[in-house]
């Protein structure tokens, strides 16, 4: 958009000029022209994504909780799959299933793993059908509790840190059902007093990505 203002009279009362240059009405050396550039908002992608995944993939961010205050919050699509403010996330293991080929939303579950007991956790596990998108987030302790038995089922859905998850340590996986490799979506950081941002808890995690649609 283009704006031309013209000073004459106006001139002389917002700038220093000659009388003599006013005098006669328009003075073209007092023409001045505006360039008003629309405003650029900054491009957002779902899920607050640094940038857009490509088609035939799902966007996602998950985070995990910090210390034993926030919970985790798991985003995919855009949407609010998990989060404090859902009311659906708590202390241990958080967890979405996604249906691989359409990115809705099939079921969630959290699993203290402190008091807690980890048989609901296996029977869980257990229960994923063949092509399920698995979101995972640690919230205060994800370990005490986790056993063998646990730890392989978590493993077999492309979990490459899960044998070594211990007490309070900070954990976000994403992985599937089926998975023939070991999944590229994995931070884990470990519960250290040196290291620790928190008193007695890492700081928090957050990963973002693309997970590619199933297409079979």
């Amino acid at each position: 958009m283009l704006t031309l203002t013209l000073f004459s009279l106006c001139g002389c009362r917002y700038r220093k000029v000659p009388s003599d240059r006013c005098e006669g009405g328009y003075n073209p050396q007092l023409a001045v022209q505006t360039v008003i550039r629309p405003s650029t908002k900054p491009v957002r992608y779902k899920c607050g994504l640094s940038k857009a995944c490509p088609v035939g993939h799902f966007a996602f961010k998950i985070a995990s909780g910090a210390a034993s205050v926030v919970g985790p919050r798991v985003c995919l699509e855009d949407k609010l799959l998990m989060s404090g403010v859902k009311n659906n996330v708590g202390r241990g293991i958080n967890i979405a299933l996604v249906n691989g080929r359409t990115g809705e939303l099939a079921k969630t579950g959290f699993f203290d793993m402190w008091a807690g007991d980890v048989a609901p956790l296996i029977k869980f596990l257990k229960e994923i059908e063949d092509g399920t998108v698995v979101m995972m987030a640690s919230f205060d302790d994800p370990s005490t509790k986790l056993n063998d038995e646990a730890r392989k089922l978590i493993a077999d859905l492309g979990s490459s840190a899960v044998s070594n998850l211990g007490f309070r340590d900070n954990w976000v996986f994403v992985g599937g059902k089926g998975i023939k490799t070991k999944s590229p979506f994995e931070q884990h950081i470990k519960n250290s007093a040196e290291t620790n941002k928190f008193e007695g808890w890492p700081e928090v995690l957050e990963m973002e990505g693309c997970i590619p649609q199933r297409q079979d």
